[in-house]
């Protein structure tokens, strides 16, 4: 009878999963979609790519020690400039020694911003941003009041 019972124990044993001697089994991780990385951005700025579309440069701290021109053409007496965050993945356009009523525009990737010089002694204007994955990517125009035209290359 102790046999029979001891038989019945160790087929119990082997039914259930081996012995103290096996490392117990652990379920593999469930796969999990992953999730969309967000770059960790400097103090200061607050968007990156799409997010900095329409946004202005300096509030979104893309400005300053962030910004470089990429390319600039003048239009008549004004000096259009493409302006490129690489931090910020954006780009905006300048205009400087402009005149009241005198317009800008950046383009990119079928994105467009404006920006217009003030009728109150204003000589320069900027664009909300565009986003771009680099300099190239962005095209500065000026429209003079007088309605001279030029863009960068």
């Amino acid at each position: 009878m102790v046999a029979g019972a001891l038989a019945v124990g160790a087929g119990v044993f082997f039914f259930l999963g081996g012995s103290d001697d096996e490392a117990p089994v652990e379920a593999a991780p469930s796969a999990r979609p992953s999730a969309e990385v967000t770059p960790e951005l400097p103090a200061g700025v607050r968007c990156s790519g799409d997010g900095c579309t329409g946004e202005d440069a300096e509030v979104m701290g893309c400005g300053g020690d962030r910004v470089v021109t990429a390319e600039s053409v003048t239009v008549g007496t004004a000096v259009v400039e493409v302006r490129y965050s690489e931090v910020c993945g954006a780009a905006w356009a300048r205009v400087s020694q402009a005149g009241p009523g005198d317009e800008v525009r950046v383009a990119a990737g079928g994105s467009e911003q404006s920006g217009t010089v003030p009728a109150a002694g204003g000589t320069v204007a900027y664009t909300p941003m565009v986003a771009v994955d680099g300099a190239e990517e962005a095209t500065g125009c000026a429209v003079l009041a007088g309605g001279t035209e030029g863009c960068t290359t």
